[in-house]
């Protein structure tokens, strides 16, 4: 068996975890929308037409934001095709997608999606085909109480209280050559601070995400990011990270150096920081601008091109990966690296919360949870409070992409308040169990709570409609606690939670 070690102090902290960190992300992509939350003709449907499964699987799962309505969707969005009586909206082509959209889905029932689930709404404009007049229009209609165009526009649409929207994402994805109204970083950058300023002016209780580097793999990585910061510096207060990590594991090799994800992810978060820190020098600012992951997940590419017979349809079977224990693993190492970042990093949105890349799937006759969607379930329920630097010993190994991998990913979440500490903790072995130990003199009077585990015997193993908990959480007897020393037994390829509390 092997060992590890996780060395911590109580005055060691990062910063609070951010309730936002545990958000996800719809788009009128595929199924996300139509026949996962909403779907009028299900016989699980309510009296607005949502499905009931669903949501008590969106409750259980914590989320606690959600980004709409995309994504590269939004780039070439009307909102106002989505509002108003449903017999008078238009049917539009869906350019990003090449879904068929009937827009009997838009902005107010978003809006009643998240009041029936307890969700923040994050709502993104358009700065793709439009720009400031469509992102001020759209704020007036949400968040002003009545007197004006817009708002008694939405009076009249049924909606007497303004939605309060707090959070916003200027555009999507922008440097990316796929992106409809892709742009330049000074371009992109001067669009959303000039939209920015507008939209601070009509409403300065609002937070702004302008948009990041897609990705890493992308050229204009890092100098978009500082660009833009540069840009935009005064007016938003998030730059967004989108990450995905393809599987394409077919040896145990593969897998290894897929467990060990995290590590990029970790290379990435560094390097938006130092962006924003680069602008924030040059204007000698004191602000410090934070991170929004807002779109990240697994993936796996490349996808399957959408059938003939399927594209312009209303949302076709689309990118509904399955996921396995092994990507469960991946899933829990990026929420992991997220929550140590705690001091930066406020928001994160998994992409998507339904059927599309999602930790729930529906069919006409169920909704079952993926196995990615115990880690989430797990962050959201149990890291509350502030992220502990610690300090961990361990084996480490070497993969075809990465060196000194760590086989123990972890992070330590204490609640001063209701007295709990919790430590998420991943061993990436494929082959043994691993002892941890971990010295908690500073937490006298602690006791062992729970300690949950995500495994199966076969890192591939999956959940089906037919087979829903194949892969499912379970209460492990493998810590105990002695002299105020944990001792926990790490089962090979696992996530464990372990909470102890007063």
């Amino acid at each position: 068996m092997k060992k590890a070690k996780i060395f911590t102090d109580i005055h060691f902290e990062i910063s609070e975890v951010d309730k936002r960190l545990f958000g996800s992300f719809l788009e009128h992509m595929g199924r996300a929308v139509y026949e996962g939350i909403y779907q009028p003709e299900s016989k699980f449907a309510d009296e607005k037409g949502f499905r009931t499964d669903t949501l008590e699987m969106v409750r259980e799962l914590g989320v606690s934001v959600v980004r709409y309505p995309g994504g590269n969707m939004v780039s070439a969005y009307n909102w106002e095709d989505g509002v108003g009586p449903k017999e008078l909206r238009p049917v539009r082509l869906e350019a990003a997608w090449k879904n068929l959209e009937d827009n009997s889905f838009g902005t107010n029932e978003f809006m009643d999606f998240c009041e029936k689930t307890s969700i923040s709404p994050m709502m993104a404009v358009n700065l793709g085909t439009r720009g400031i007049d469509e992102a001020r229009n759209l704020l007036e209609y949400c968040n002003f109480d009545s007197g004006t165009y817009y708002s008694d526009l939405r009076i009249k649409h049924g909606y007497r209280k303004p939605h309060n929207v707090k959070l916003w994402c200027l555009g999507n994805e922008m440097d990316g050559p796929w992106q409809i109204g892709h742009l330049e970083a000074r371009e992109y950058g001067s669009l959303a601070a000039r939209t920015a300023k507008i939209m601070k002016d009509i409403d300065p209780t609002i937070q702004l995400a302008a948009c990041g580097s897609a990705g890493m793999k992308l050229p204009t990585f890092g100098a978009w990011d500082a660009t833009v910061a540069e840009e935009c510096y005064d007016f938003i207060d998030y730059l967004s990270v989108h990450t995905y990590f393809d599987n394409k594991c077919k040896t145990p090799d593969d897998s290894r150096d897929f467990l060990a994800s995290s590590l990029y992810f970790e290379r990435q978060i560094n390097s938006v920081i130092a962006a924003c820190d680069y602008a924030g020098a040059k204007k000698k600012s004191r602000k410090k601008i934070g991170l929004s992951v807002d779109e990240w997940n697994v993936v796996y590419r490349p996808h399957g091109k959408i059938p003939p017979d399927a594209i312009w349809t209303k949302a076709p079977h689309q990118i509904e990966d399955v996921y396995s224990l092994e990507d469960a693993l991946v899933v829990g190492s990026m929420l992991i690296t997220m929550m140590n970042h705690s001091d930066r990093v406020k928001i994160g949105c998994m992409a998507q919360l339904v059927n599309v890349i999602a930790p729930i799937m529906t069919s006409d006759n169920s909704a079952w949870r993926q196995t990615i969607f115990y880690p989430f379930m797990n962050c959201s329920k149990y890291a509350k409070g502030s992220t502990l630097y610690h300090v961990t010993e361990c084996d480490k190994y070497d993969s075809k992409s990465y060196t000194d991998v760590p086989i123990i990913a972890s992070s330590i979440v204490h609640d001063k308040e209701n007295e709990t500490l919790t430590l998420f903790v991943i061993n990436r072995d494929l082959d043994e169990d691993c002892e941890l130990t971990v010295d908690l003199r500073q937490f006298e009077g602690y006791d062992i709570k729970k300690h949950i585990v995500l495994n199966h015997n076969d890192i591939k193993a999956v959940n089906t409609e037919n087979a829903p908990l194949n892969v499912a959480e379970r209460c492990s007897e493998n810590s105990s606690l002695d002299n105020m020393t944990l001792t926990s037994v790490l089962e090979k390829h696992s996530w464990n939670v372990i909470i102890l509390g007063k």
